[in-house]
């Protein structure tokens, strides 16, 4: 046993880390509704695309229209919060991270486990998201597209 005190840091959750446990939560209780499932999702996901800092908006406008037009099979719906996309089963494919979400200093463009971007042994399923460009563009549509397929 160490005879000297360790300050310990606080394992506790942030403020953002509870609101967004609670923004999950709320989803819950709102996925348990049916009726206009996909316009209330689809609704989530543009107000909370709205309420981002513009550089973030931007960022997460070009992700929707790339993810709806080239995988109009997945459904919007908020995931924690953020705007994110699921496949029939309702699993998260896709998901997007605002920078001002966590204070952060990129977005961040996310993938769970029904995407199919397996290479190997090791792939990436996350990748930092500062700016749009074509080639950017051309880049989230090639991973949306083979994480749909």
């Amino acid at each position: 046993m160490p005879t000297e005190d360790v300050e310990q840091e606080s394992t506790g959750f942030t403020a953002e880390e509870r609101a967004a446990m609670k923004e999950r939560a709320a989803e819950l209780r709102a996925e348990g509704r049916r009726g206009a499932k996909r316009a209330d999702g689809l609704q989530a996901v543009l107000d909370r695309i709205a309420a981002m800092d513009p550089g973030d908006r931007a960022l997460a406008e070009r992700v929707h229209v790339v993810v709806t037009t080239h995988a109009p099979h997945l459904a919007p719906r908020t995931w924690y919060g953020m705007p994110a996309y699921a496949d029939a089963d309702g699993k998260v494919v896709v998901f997007f991270q605002d920078a001002g979400k966590f204070g952060s200093r990129y977005a961040t463009l996310g993938f769970n486990d029904p995407a199919r971007l397996d290479d190997g042994d090791l792939w990436p399923v996350s990748f930092a998201l500062t700016g749009w460009s074509p080639e950017v563009e051309e880049r989230v549509t090639a991973l949306v597209r083979t994480a749909t397929a």
